[in-house]
């Protein structure tokens, strides 16, 4: 009987030895990543047919893997609508001072606004927080706000109003004025704008691994971003094409591999949620409506992988996680590589503010230890948003071990033996 328990061990030891050696290979992630950023893919840009070309490769990826669909639908596609309003005209005053484009953006998705002083709710933006991050905050709650942000963000400013050019349908209107004033004094104010709104259709592609057992309700997600940039001006190498090979075809080929490999082994406690989101260059519009769709509660971690495809400032076998010290899920994927090559490090770019830039921050604002793990070297990656950015240029072999360092370093949460901490919401910008 011993003999056989024996046997049974070394067979089950020596078939995940196999699967991580096949589906964590170079050329398994060459094969992926060659798909998706080729120059066929033509860089993958949203509104595109070229992005729904790269939905329909992920799907099938996700076929293969046998993963239910999202919600019981005959598609892995999940899809949302997204709004593109363009500001005709724009009128009004604040205090006297005439309302323009340059000290007003305005984040709506109607056709005719009117308001004034009344039924508004009041924010502030003072110097020092994290403009983009507090505006997503304010616009995603209910209600029509004024915002007074403060000049300090004169050279910033600006950039609202591509969060304004895009957007979900929303009932509510956004008003942000650039001012030294605060929201305590007293003020006059009225508006009046006029917009084109026009609405497109994008889809994230979700597919799902149920679990087993007392824990099969409890989420578990695997997440990056398939879209990237599409094609530009050509660089001084006449290449026009920017195939997003490390950012983010690196994450999405991560996704399908462990697709592969957690499917094979079918023995995951806690259901597991593989997300390929779009629209992250454009203002992570996919991760945050998927983010919506989940009880935040329920879901125990987030692994959302980013641009993977160099090596880390520590080498090979390394990577970084974002908020490291924000959750202990940091702590419980060290202790599950004791023993390996492979190390996890915290985020060494924290003026970067990598951990409210990429697709896990949606579900980290709602207290999800959601994090990104990543290796690019920001500060001195020359290929970023470039057309160099290629497949030629990624360490495939280094690539592979990253990939099954996330496989082997999450088990216990996909088990459902470990539940990291919470993120606390009250310390997030």
């Amino acid at each position: 009987m011993v003999t056989r328990i024996l046997v049974f061990i070394l067979c089950v030891i020596s078939l995940t030895a196999r699967a991580q050696d096949t589906i964590f290979s170079a050329p398994a992630v060459e094969a992926v990543e060659q798909s998706l950023a080729s120059d066929a893919m033509r860089g993958r840009a949203v509104f595109t047919p070229d992005i729904e070309r790269a939905a329909d490769y992920i799907e099938a990826q996700f076929k293969a893997s046998g993963l239910l669909t999202w919600n019981g639908s005959s598609s892995y596609r999940q899809p949302f609508t997204l709004v593109r309003a363009q500001l005709d005209t724009l009128y009004g005053s604040f205090n006297g001072t005439p309302l323009t484009t340059k000290n007003t953006v305005v984040i709506s998705s109607a056709e005719h606004i009117h308001l004034d002083e009344a039924n508004l709710n009041l924010s502030q933006i003072i110097a020092g927080q994290d403009l983009r991050s507090t505006v997503q905050k304010i616009i995603s709650s209910k209600g029509n706000h004024l915002v007074f942000v403060d000049t300090s963000y004169s050279k910033t400013f600006s950039r609202l109003n591509r969060m304004a050019g895009q957007q979900f349908g929303s009932p509510y209107t956004n008003v942000f004025i650039l001012t030294a004033e605060d929201r305590a004094s007293h003020f006059e104010f009225t508006l009046n704008a006029e917009q084109k709104i026009q609405e497109s259709k994008l889809a994230n592609v979700v597919g799902i691994l149920p679990g087993k057992g007392e824990h099969k309700n409890e989420i578990v997600i695997f997440s990056g971003h398939y879209d990237h940039l599409g094609v530009r001006k050509p660089d001084a190498r006449g290449d026009s094409i920017y195939n997003g090979a490390n950012d983010d075809a690196s994450g999405t080929t991560a996704v399908i591999l462990l697709s592969r490999y957690f499917s094979k082994m079918h023995d995951n406690g806690r259901t597991i949620v593989f997300a390929a989101f779009t629209a992250e260059e454009i203002g992570e519009w996919g991760s945050q409506y998927f983010s919506s769709q989940f009880e935040p509660d329920k879901v125990v971690a987030m692994f959302n992988i980013e641009m993977i495809g160099s090596p880390s400032k520590w080498g090979d076998n390394s990577a970084f996680i974002t908020g490291f010290e924000r959750s202990s899920m940091s702590t419980i994927l060290q202790k599950n590589l004791t023993g390996s090559a492979f190390s996890f490090y915290p985020d060494p770019y924290p003026t970067q503010h990598l951990f409210y830039r990429s697709d896990n921050a949606s579900l980290a604002r709602k207290g999800v230890p959601a994090h990104t793990i990543s290796t690019t070297q920001i500060d001195i990656d020359k290929t970023y948003h470039t057309p160099e950015d290629e497949v030629s240029t990624l360490d495939l072999k280094n690539m592979a071990e990253i990939i099954k360092a996330i496989a082997l370093s999450s088990k216990t949460i996909v088990a459902g033996k470990d539940t990291p901490s919470r993120v606390d919401t009250t310390q997030l910008q």
